[in-house]
């Protein structure tokens, strides 16, 4: 699968999904400090499952 982890996710999730070999972008390395709709967009955009612990992301949807 390919995820996309929130600057929120904790980064030991990140570490144990790719070393299961899944596809992990993280938002600190291609989107640092964006905006959550940006964030939901870009997950949205590429396909990829958002992982995130910001509770805001539910009122987005």
């Amino acid at each position: 699968m390919r995820f996309l982890a929130d600057e929120s996710c904790d980064f030991a999730v990140v570490k144990a999904l790719r070393a299961a070999g899944h596809d992990v972008t993280t938002v600190a390395d291609v989107a640092p400090q964006a905006e959550d709709s940006v964030v939901l967009q870009l997950a949205q955009s590429e396909g990829l499952v958002l992982l995130t612990e910001d509770k805001d992301f539910g009122q987005l949807f």
